[in-house]
């Protein structure tokens, strides 16, 4: 059974502390548990309107990732982690020369990923952002974000 939205723990990102962690402003005191998974949302929904009159139906959250609660530190302070495997492209062997593919990977919150995992992580350098809405998830909503 899928939580109503007055039934989920909602927060903001407070900090980014390395290309896989965050902090979010929820913590004991909201039901933040060890393993709980939230989706950060763009600051921005999609407004849909009706195509036949124009009035507006309504706004559609964007994701931009998910992370899975490691560690809850205090009334309202937890530290989430990306956790999602991105699927990597196979080579491609040619008679003469070889194109390589690009290997599976663990998603990271850097815009141009390739450095230390546990590198501090500027907020220029993140597609999330500090304040962005953090939405408790269940279940395999939010499981296909590629």
């Amino acid at each position: 059974m899928t939580p109503t939205d007055s039934e989920r723990i909602r927060g903001k990102v407070a900090a980014i502390l390395s290309q896989r962690e965050l902090v979010l402003n929820v913590g004991s005191d909201d039901g933040v548990e060890v393993g709980i998974k939230f989706v950060i949302l763009n600051s921005k929904g999609i407004d849909v309107t009706d195509p036949d009159t124009g009035d507006v139906l309504g706004t559609v959250e964007v994701p931009k990732t998910v992370v899975k609660v490691v560690r809850v530190d205090g009334p309202h302070l937890s530290v989430a982690r990306t956790f999602r495997t991105l699927k990597g492209t196979p080579s491609i062997f040619a008679a003469a020369s070889a194109i390589s593919g690009m290997p599976s990977r663990t998603e990271t919150l850097d815009i141009a990923s390739g450095s230390s995992l546990k590198a501090e992580l500027s907020e220029e350098d993140s597609y999330i952002k500090r304040g962005d809405v953090a939405l408790s998830t269940y279940g395999d909503e939010y499981e296909d974000l590629d």
